[in-house]
């Protein structure tokens, strides 16, 4: 299959586009290299790539393609609070109307990198796929908003899927370190300290992004009919932690760390724990290979193969907002996040 890969140089693109090729289909990335400074470690997959903001694509940008998987966004919820009118510009906007240009360039599928954090502030329920969305932060608002309008361009010609995944962790060539496992995993191995911003209970369903990757194949591979308009949490119902136990899970991996709560550390908004037997039952190909133990296992691992510091992780090159915002202090994006010259390849 023919495939445009979004967002292909970012955390989940780069892991999914050497997977995507392993299986046969032609890959082509768009991104539009904010990031570009920021690898973390591994060489990036080898692939044509269009760099252009995901807010400038044409219909001849679609064109020949069977499917697109939408991964760009600005992707955090810091991100989505910076300016919250650019998330909606971004993740929002741009998404329904490449979703639209896709309809009329005849692309088949559509699978939308949905979230989660639909569910926002939902306490201790499980949740599956029909539960109201209830988001608390931009990036959760526009990824409902992007969902309801698919659902409006879906029809017999062209197929859009949502895939909400849990939180992400795991090893990646961009490695972020603004998602929970990763995180937390640094501060043990950098300073000794498990640093907890909240009070450690609210509830995160949690997800490699080698898992990710897997359920993005098995719904582009799957028949049309068993993804067709259709949501699946992505990750496994087994892997719904409270805060606090993944920072346990991380003093069991990294030796000589202790758990501590900042000054101000209170309850957070955000806290929902998903099921995820559709996915499981349905989409037959998904078969999750990670749990979080042992991919505190593999980032402990990585931090001590590359030597990772505290100014390293903590600091602008790679904190997606910390960078984003020198990039602008620099002069090289204006206000809008838009280049005011070419990125550099």
């Amino acid at each position: 299959m023919r495939v445009l890969l979004t967002g292909s140089s970012g955390y989940i693109g780069c892991v999914l586009a050497p997977m995507l090729q392993a299986r046969g289909h032609e890959v082509v990335g768009l991104d539009t290299g904010y990031f570009e400074g920021s690898r973390f470690s591994d060489a990036l997959p080898e692939l044509k790539v269009l760099n252009k903001d995901i807010r400038d694509v044409k219909a001849a940008d679609v064109a020949g393609f069977e499917a697109i998987v939408h991964l760009a966004a600005l992707s955090n919820d810091p991100l989505g609070d910076y300016r919250p009118t650019l998330t909606e510009q971004i993740n929002s906007s741009a998404a329904i109307a490449l979703a639209r240009l896709s309809k009329a360039g005849g692309v088949s599928r559509f699978l939308f990198a949905s979230s989660c954090s639909n569910y926002g502030a939902a306490g201790n329920n499980f949740l599956d796929e029909n539960a109201s969305p209830c988001p608390v932060t931009p990036y959760g608002v526009s990824k409902v908003t992007v969902e309801t309008a698919l659902r409006h361009l879906a029809d017999s010609d062209f197929s859009p899927t949502y895939l909400r995944a849990s939180t992400a962790y795991g090893a990646s060539p961009m490695l972020r370190f603004d998602l929970v496992i990763n995180n937390l995993t640094a501060w043990a191995y950098t300073t000794g300290r498990i640093h907890l911003k909240s009070d450690g209970t609210a509830w995160r369903p949690v997800v490699h992004v080698e898992d990710i990757a897997r359920a993005y194949i098995a719904a582009l591979e799957a028949p049309r009919e068993a993804v067709h308009d259709r949501a699946f949490n992505v990750g496994s119902s087994s892997e719904n932690y409270r805060v606090v136990e993944l920072a346990e899970l991380v003093a069991e991996v990294v030796p000589d760390c202790r758990i501590e709560y900042a000054a101000d550390a209170g309850p957070d908004r955000r806290c929902y724990r998903v099921d995820c037997n559709r996915i499981a039952l349905e989409l037959h190909d998904f078969k999750p290979q990670w749990h979080a133990r042992r991919g505190i296992e593999q980032l402990y691992d990585l931090y001590q193969r590359v030597g990772l510091t505290l100014a390293d992780f903590e600091g602008e090159r790679f904190m997606r907002i910390a960078h984003l915002k020198r990039l602008v202090s620099d002069g090289r994006l204006n206000e809008d996040l838009r280049w005011r010259a070419p990125a550099v390849a």
